[in-house]
């Protein structure tokens, strides 16, 4: 299974999750808690702890690698994000295939194709691109550490606020799935879709540069990013926006 690992940008910590992180994540949480309709935040002491025990019950069994979001100005955790849906697909051809399983020493597999979700930052965060540049720093894990031939992003349909952060990310979308499950708030939702495939990564990684760069310099010229998505689809995924 994949082993856990800090990955570092200019503004953002990613830590492995972990229970001393419990207290900070609840009082990330407890911030304005209007942003959080689509996305489930835990909220209180308590609740961050069980919100913690569940994610690490799910990457010691192998489904999942959840994170701490740090902001790297202050060393304050701003949120959480994860690794899920891992899948293997190396080996002998298995039929049925078993999802989640990896072939040979699970302390050194590394999966095929994985989701990133379950994101959600506090208030004072969103806005500020660490959202972006976190999700760059798990992309490229993912497809230059890990070799992945495809990441997933989903988004409840409703949540237009994420769905645009995943197209400004250069994701592909792969539709609506109607009536895909149960939301928060206990609507029956439908489910959207996006990919981005290993042959995809360099064209979406310059998207994704090209934004970080025109955020941090003002000056910036908007027309080079503009063609630049242009060329490259320009996107087309469960996040905040940047």
């Amino acid at each position: 299974m994949p082993v856990p690992v800090i990955l570092t940008g200019r503004t953002v910590r990613l830590e492995p999750l972990a229970a001393h992180h419990a207290a900070a994540l609840a009082a990330a949480g407890a911030e304005d808690r209007t942003t959080y309709a689509f996305t489930p935040v835990p909220h209180g002491l308590e609740a961050a702890r069980e919100y913690i025990a569940r994610a690490l019950a799910d990457q010691a069994a192998g489904r999942s690698l959840p994170f701490a979001t740090v902001n790297q100005a202050d060393g304050r955790v701003v949120g959480s994000t994860r690794f899920l849906e891992l899948d293997y697909w190396r080996g002998p051809l298995v039929w049925p295939p078993a999802p989640g399983v990896p072939f040979g020493d699970p302390a050194t597999a590394v999966p095929d194709a994985a989701e990133i979700g379950n994101t959600w930052l506090s208030p004072r965060a969103q806005g500020t691109g660490i959202n972006t540049e976190a999700k760059l720093l798990m992309l490229r894990h993912a497809f230059e550490a890990w070799g992945v031939q495809r990441i997933s992003l989903r988004a409840d349909a409703r949540n237009l606020r994420s769905r645009t952060a995943i197209e400004r990310l250069g994701a592909t979308s792969e539709g609506v799935r109607r009536a895909h499950s149960r939301g928060l708030d206990g609507v029956v939702r439908s489910t959207a879709f996006y990919s981005i495939l290993d042959a995809e990564w360099p064209a979406v990684r310059d998207i994704i540069e090209l934004r970080i760069a025109a955020a941090t310099s003002p000056s910036a010229p908007d027309p080079a990013l503009s063609q630049e998505c242009l060329r490259h689809g320009g996107g087309s995924g469960q996040l905040i926006t940047a």
